[in-house]
């Protein structure tokens, strides 16, 4: 849930998922549960939860743990109270990164996440250092295979109103306003198409490539401490990691 759209990034993320499936549930079942509280339990009215379940899919969560996560965020007896707050800092080098976060405690969330800057050679920057060098977007991920014709998923993708469709070696690369990501998500999903990831990212503007070695890797302990962290729903960065 880290960096860019690159396949090899996805590929290595969905592993450390499935290695850490447990505590990507949690972040993902919170995720829902907030949604649940802004906007009510059903995803038909609520846009917010409409976009939280299709990004536990895309994670292969299993439909009961995202219906129990529902029901216990509806229940009268759920006294949670989270907040969304994002940070802003620099990784080693200037790399600029972003962290999304739901905390039920700011301070420790606080305290946490200028840890891990500190520790791994960055610095935690206040609100809108790095904004600006990303754009947000709507993202979809299709992989490649034998049944996805690109002149198709290029029609079908910008019929239901998607910015571009970018072919890459091994996956297409669906792009859309923010605004309209649930409405094209949902027109691909009824054409039938399955996503390997699903949501609105902040995509960087340029790239910072590192060349020296402790650099590469101190930023990669940062971004893997910062997505450890449990109040931590997602790190965006400009490090090209290839």
């Amino acid at each position: 849930m880290a960096g860019h759209s690159k396949w090899s990034t996805i590929k290595r993320k969905k592993g450390e998922a499935d290695a850490k499936r447990g505590k990507i549930f949690t972040k993902l079942g919170r995720e829902i549960a907030v949604a649940v509280k802004e906007g009510g339990a059903d995803p038909a009215t609520n846009a917010r939860l409409k976009d939280a379940i299709a990004k536990a899919k895309a994670s292969n969560m299993p439909n009961d743990n995202i219906n129990r996560s529902i029901k216990k965020a509806a229940g009268e007896g759920n006294t949670d109270n989270f907040e969304n707050i994002i940070y802003e800092g620099y990784g080693p080098n200037g790399v600029a990164v972003i962290v999304e976060t739901l905390t039920d405690n700011r301070n420790r969330t606080a305290a946490d996440i200028r840890h891990f800057f500190d520790k791994f050679g960055g610095n935690l920057g206040t609100s809108g250092c790095v904004m600006y060098m990303f754009d947000q977007k709507g993202v979809l991920i299709i992989e490649k295979n034998a049944k996805t014709s690109e002149e198709k998923l290029i029609d079908d993708a910008l019929t239901v109103g998607a910015d571009d469709v970018i072919t890459q070696d091994e996956y297409f690369e669906v792009t859309t306003n923010p605004g309209d990501f649930s409405s094209v998500r949902d027109g691909l999903e009824q054409a039938g198409y399955a996503f390997e990831q699903a949501q609105v990212q902040y995509v960087p503007q340029t790239d910072v490539l590192l060349s020296d070695e402790k650099d590469i890797t101190m930023m990669g302990k940062l971004i893997d401490h910062l997505e450890d962290c449990d109040d931590v729903q997602a790190v965006w960065h400009n490090w090209d990691e290839e």
